[in-house]
């Protein structure tokens, strides 16, 4: 599969560290309601020029809500919205030629080609034709679709498609642009070749606002990350800032044969917070410590116990997403 290409033209802001003291992105106060249902409960967020920001929160959690406030898809009952410094209202026409949208259902025209359809939505912004063409190319190019300019979408692979709707999206060169679930459904190639190309965009000057139910994706990418649930917010920091916000640590993953008396001994070590042996492995979620590990041996050796591989896992964002929303399941 012929991946994103890296030539791309670098839009008005040329780095990936903020600039400017003015946010791309500040909602104040923001509160949306359906009749008695609290969509948005006084929501605060700020996006610097130049970073990936995460949006992480369970379904029902407000992201999308949010998303299409910030964007004036919705109305909302109190707060204000501003982009690039300026208020950001359903006419404004000039702050909206600056955002691109990846929305999460593919939004491409089955009657066009790939070539047609990007033509299309970068002619929502850019009426000049022959700047358009060029637009058009660069983006088409960007995603690795020139060989399928032709095509039409339901001739496409999914992961074609995905690409196809983020070459909708980006064609008209956004300074911050929305990602929304960009690879649900696509294959490992595919996936990749989406994250590399998010991170040019992001090298070339553009800031994004990623929403992923896929952990490892917003670890890779996002410079900071918002966890969102009941419309509020419940952390926002870098990586590493919501690891340590929470009490789980390492996991501590032991191969061997354990008796229950052992077990019960693991159980009521003062740091440890989950216990569970199965098939002939142990794994010890910990308390942040310094000798969890040898705790753990320690108790192995009292009961005359040899194990055979051991590791340690740091902790996940996703262990930070479950401690921090919960396990229940959500519709």
């Amino acid at each position: 599969m012929e991946p994103m290409k890296s030539a791309r033209p670098t839009p008005s802001s040329t780095s990936n560290i903020p600039t400017t003291l003015t946010p791309v992105v500040s909602v104040t106060d923001l509160v949306k309601r359906y009749d008695d249902l609290v969509a948005l409960d006084h929501l605060d967020l700020e996006i610097a020029s130049g970073e990936i920001f995460g949006l992480l929160g369970p379904n029902g959690s407000g992201k999308t809500t949010a998303i299409h406030c910030i964007l004036q898809l919705l109305t909302y009952d109190k707060g204000t919205i501003e982009l690039f410094g300026c208020p950001m209202t359903q006419t404004s026409y000039d702050l909206k030629r600056r955002i691109g949208i990846v929305p999460q259902a593919v939004a491409v025209f089955d009657e066009l080609t790939v070539r047609e359809n990007v033509d299309y939505f970068c002619g929502l912004y850019v009426r000049d034709k022959s700047e358009r063409k060029q637009l058009v190319a660069e983006a088409i190019d960007f995603v690795g679709l020139n060989e399928y300019l032709r095509a039409r979408p339901r001739k496409l692979s999914g992961g074609l498609l995905r690409r196809l709707n983020i070459a909708c999206g980006i064609a008209h060169r956004p300074e911050l642009i929305f990602f929304d679930e960009p690879t649900v459904a696509v294959d490992p190639q595919s996936r990749a070749a989406i994250l590399d190309g998010i991170k040019r965009m992001n090298a070339e000057g553009s800031t994004i606002v990623y929403t992923s139910h896929y952990m490892e994706e917003v670890e890779e990418l996002c410079t900071r990350i918002m966890i969102m649930d009941k419309g509020r917010t419940l952390a926002c920091g870098t990586n590493e800032q919501l690891k340590a916000l929470v009490a789980a640590g390492e996991k501590i993953v032991i191969e061997a044969e354990i008796p229950e008396a052992a077990l019960m001994r693991i159980r009521a070590l003062p740091h440890a917070l989950v216990v569970v042996y199965e098939n002939g492995k142990l794994e010890v979620t910990c308390e942040n410590g310094e000798h969890n590990v040898a705790d753990v041996l320690e108790e192995l050796s009292k009961a005359r116990i040899r194990p055979g591989r051991i590791w340690a896992e740091p902790p996940t964002l996703n262990d930070v997403f479950l401690e921090i929303t919960g396990r229940e399941l959500r519709d």
